[in-house]
């Protein structure tokens, strides 16, 4: 499998498509005026404790105040509101050594939010999802710091390796380089990304955490609630960080400070993948260029068609997202079944791809077509979870009902990507409605008259090819009587890219005569 970046920045901001053998999976927008994007770091200051929910609102300095549950606070709770007390009233310029921090007990998990957030302290909180609709951001204590290699959480001296790491030799290897190279106070997550890597490539990537939890101390200090700490780094950073792999073969970047941007953390992060960022420079559109725009158009809407002639209808509700799979006008075989399978499978496939491009999150239910053998619906559920292992989002894929329904949960990060495919229509101007042909036969005639008293010769009308089938046809046609009228021979002549009601009027050097 291969992977590009198309990156196209324009005066609102940076759209980033991801594209794997060609084909569009992932849309990212950044604009440039966002805040409180998933990983920022935020101090804040509790507003309302709410017991009923066991949860409290925040100040994070949105329009609403920030949502923060009882489920989502560290166990080391007790330990972040000690270490933002000190941080914020710290003199010294080094700041104190967080590896003689002393680590507080950690809270239970049956706890009440008004046990530990009692007093209404300021407390340094994390976005776990971006704000959506009238909603306000959700938030977390688990501090967690991403690299390529591994993800550092403060205030434990925890070291898990990626479950995905399937070789307990290599498990073991990295588990202790880890814990020979890691400091007191900071556990640490080995991620996939590490399989294979030497100690100094992991040392490196943690000693740039590292700095990064010193920096979020350094502007602690004297901070006063609501104030961002830390930006999380960009999305072409982070889609580099989590997704940069052997599989990665083409950067392509139409801004030169984003090419500059993108080529420098390459050189740091890999240095043998910096000659894949390209620039564009070119007056076309970038998307235009490969094919993006294109796949936009076609993948975004109600119906998603696919290539056997079967079609997706996806709507939209509240609470969740439904997704019908109906049958096209082509048939793999005689076999009703074996058809059902086929186009199932296909629809799959798409839907997979779906979930990750337009970022469906909560509730999925997916209404596949009727199957009666165990063994094809268990071939279906085994196909949808391995279209779904490239989805970084978390999600689950249950077997399908007796109804043949099959539900999917998806991790809701962030709002759901929408984009309008339709366009008004160049013949009513989205009225829905036009003039009558009738109507539209007396336009035409009224500046034919007006031109020919105008003195204008050689006049030939360009129309609509129905148009022009209606004012040529019959004897003496439209055409015809006009030319007897006005003692002049008028030409018609159909074009194929005007819309209905278009009409333009030409003289005999064929230069259009502007009304």
């Amino acid at each position: 499998m291969t992977k590009e970046l198309i990156i196209n920045s324009t005066a609102q901001g940076v759209e980033i498509a991801l594209l794997e053998d060609k084909k569009l999976v992932e849309l990212h927008n950044e604009k440039i005026d966002a805040s409180f994007a998933v990983g920022d770091l935020y101090l804040g200051k509790v507003k309302k404790l709410i017991p009923g929910l066991n949860a409290a609102f925040i100040d994070v300095g949105f329009e609403k105040d920030a949502f923060l549950h009882y489920t989502d606070l560290s166990p080391y709770v007790k330990s972040i509101l000690k270490f933002t007390t000190q941080s914020i009233n710290e003199k010294s310029e080094s700041g104190f050594d967080f590896s003689k921090f002393k680590v507080e007990p950690e809270i239970i998990k049956t706890g009440k939010i008004t046990e530990v957030l009692n007093g209404r302290p300021n407390i340094l909180v994390q976005i776990l999802k971006e704000p959506i609709a009238a909603k306000g951001p959700r938030l977390s204590c688990e501090l967690s710091l991403p690299g390529r290699y591994v993800v550092v959480t403060p205030f434990n001296d925890i070291v898990a390796v990626s479950r995905k790491i399937h070789s307990s030799e290599e498990r073991k290897r990295l588990q202790k380089i880890v814990e020979a190279v890691k400091p007191k106070n900071l556990g640490v997550i080995v991620r996939t990304a590490a399989e294979g890597k030497q100690t100094s490539e992991l040392h490196e990537d943690l000693l740039g955490l590292q700095n990064t939890w010193n920096t979020i101390q350094q502007n602690l200090k004297g901070a006063e609630p609501p104030q961002k700490i830390l930006s999380e780094q960009g999305k072409t950073n982070s889609i580099l960080r989590d997704l940069l792999n052997a599989d990665f073969n083409r950067i392509v970047v139409n801004d030169k400070t984003i090419y500059n941007e993108t080529k420098n953390y390459l050189q740091r992060i890999a240095p043998d993948k910096a000659d894949i960022v390209t620039y564009f420079n070119n007056d076309n559109s970038i998307f235009d260029n490969y094919g993006v725009t294109k796949q936009v158009k076609a993948a975004f809407g109600k119906t998603v068609n696919l290539p056997s002639g079967a079609y997706l209808i996806i709507e939209h509700t509240e609470a969740l997202h439904v997704i019908d799979v109906n049958s096209g006008y082509k048939s793999v075989s005689n076999n009703q079944e074996q058809n059902a399978l086929e186009t199932n499978l296909e629809a799959a496939e798409e839907i997979a791809r779906q979930l990750r491009l337009r970022d469906l999150g909560g509730i999925i239910v997916v209404d596949f077509i009727d199957m009666k053998l165990m063994e094809n619906k268990k071939k279906l559920a085994d196909a949808m979870d391995q279209f779904m292992k490239t989805d970084r989002a978390k999600h689950a894929v249950l077997p399908i009902t007796k109804f043949g329904l099959m539900q999917i949960t998806r991790q809701r990060m962030k709002p759901e990507m929408k984009i309008n495919t339709s366009e008004v229509c160049p013949s009513c101007n989205g009225t829905g409605k036009i003039s009558s042909t009738l109507i539209l036969e007396d336009e035409i005639e009224k500046n034919l008259s007006y031109l020919i008293m105008q003195k204008h010769k050689g006049l030939t009308i360009e129309v609509h090819p129905i148009v022009y089938t209606y004012l040529t046809s019959g004897f003496p046609s439209r055409r015809l009587k006009w030319s007897w009228k006005y003692r002049q021979k008028v030409r018609i002549k159909a074009n194929s890219n005007f819309h209905l009601t278009e009409f333009k009027f030409f003289d005999d050097s064929e230069e259009e005569i502007k009304l």
